[in-house]
């Protein structure tokens, strides 16, 4: 079987040609225009970045992937959906504001933004999944299935519940509406470890289910309100806060496989990756920290099981950045991710990926 083609090049410059344009050259030598674009509505999924977070990729970069939407004739626009937890993100007047704080607007971009899926999060379209382990029928938002065309501008990261932000993670996570969140996160049930709480709040008001509460300087969480969205996890100064026993990061991340099948199956798709500003968690915090190894590149292919596993074998050559959470850590595992976030293993989304027909791990990488 013919190994899938990554296509790949570095953040280096010349007197004639800058990043942007550098992108838009990937996009045509990895093939892009072999998608019949001629007026097709095309959805460019990406992530707006929550305020206060100054990691996410730049609209910069949104601008030349939409130009050359255009020029092969297609319809572009930005997109996203609502979030679960609680934030700036969780309905479609504050998803757009933040999308214009942070500075993506028809204007900056030359295209439109659409909120997947609508105003409160309930416009969906219910698609079955075909060999789904735990998801029959996945609820994405409608305005994304309803796109003739999806292309995925990811900003490639580490993620404290799924060991990577990638392609799959932008593309099966991201383009579920609320309650297709709330499916894939269900499984996890985080819980403090009393010994290390000091009680500040921290994960109280980083919680969208009012699951968490204070009594003497001690935080616990109620199983039945906590949906396991893991931001807590997150949010916790003293890393407090932890995954459940058991599974369930590894069921989020094969739900989140299946959802990303009911998203791309069957449809013209395209992915691009920038591993830039790779941040120890997710761009849905409100704040960011210092890269954890140095800026690589931009990548691009057809498959996006390739494209994550082919950003996550970049990242895990470099080292490690001085200063950031990772430095002075061992890395006993081998691994960048296993050793930021020891409970998580992102092979797990990959491997059953694969095992749905969404892609391959096996890659050649093609560097322009």
């Amino acid at each position: 079987m013919e190994k899938s083609k990554v296509y790949f090049t570095d953040m280096h410059v010349t007197e004639n040609e800058n990043l942007l344009q550098k992108l838009k050259r990937l996009l045509y030598k990895a093939g892009i225009e072999q998608i019949d674009f001629e007026k097709k509505f095309t959805a460019i999924k990406l992530h707006f970045g929550e305020p206060g977070n100054l990691a996410y990729l730049r609209p910069n970069y949104a601008r030349a992937v939409a130009d050359v939407v255009r020029e092969l004739n297609g319809i572009p626009f930005l997109t996203d959906c609502n979030t679960l937890y609680v934030g700036e993100r969780k309905n479609a007047i504050d998803h757009l504001n933040s999308a214009y704080v942070n500075g993506f607007s028809p204007f900056s971009t030359g295209c439109q933004i659409l909120i997947g899926d609508g105003l409160k999060g309930t416009d969906e379209t219910l698609v079955p999944v075909e060999g789904g382990e735990y998801v029959k029928e996945a609820k994405i938002g409608h305005a994304i299935m309803d796109a003739d065309v999806i292309l995925s501008l990811t900003h490639f990261k580490m993620h404290e519940a799924t060991g990577i932000g990638g392609t799959l993670k932008n593309i099966g996570m991201g383009c579920g509406s609320r309650a297709g969140k709330m499916e894939m996160h269900s499984s996890g049930k985080p819980h403090v470890v009393q010994d290390l709480c000091v009680g500040c709040g921290t994960c109280r008001k980083s919680c969208a289910h009012d699951a968490i509460t204070i009594a003497d300087r001690k935080a616990s969480i109620d199983h039945e309100k906590c949906v396991g969205c893991g931001r807590c996890i997150g949010a916790c100064p003293r890393d407090a806060v932890v995954p459940g026993i058991g599974n369930s990061n590894e069921i989020l991340g094969k739900k989140m496989a299946e959802y990303s099948c009911a998203v791309l199956l069957g449809r013209p798709q395209f992915h691009i990756s920038l591993v830039v500003d790779v941040s120890p968690f997710c761009d849905c915090y409100p704040s960011n920290d210092v890269p954890i190894v140095p800026d690589i590149g931009m990548f691009a292919s057809f498959d996006p099981v390739a494209l994550d596993v082919a950003c996550a074998n970049a990242v895990n050559s470099q080292p490690v950045n001085s200063g950031s959470l990772l430095d002075g850590k061992h890395r006993d595992s081998g691994d960048i991710f296993t050793d930021m976030h020891p409970t998580t293993d992102w092979m797990v989304t990959i491997r059953h990926a694969e095992k749905l027909g969404l892609g391959s791990s096996e890659y050649d990488l093609i560097k322009i």
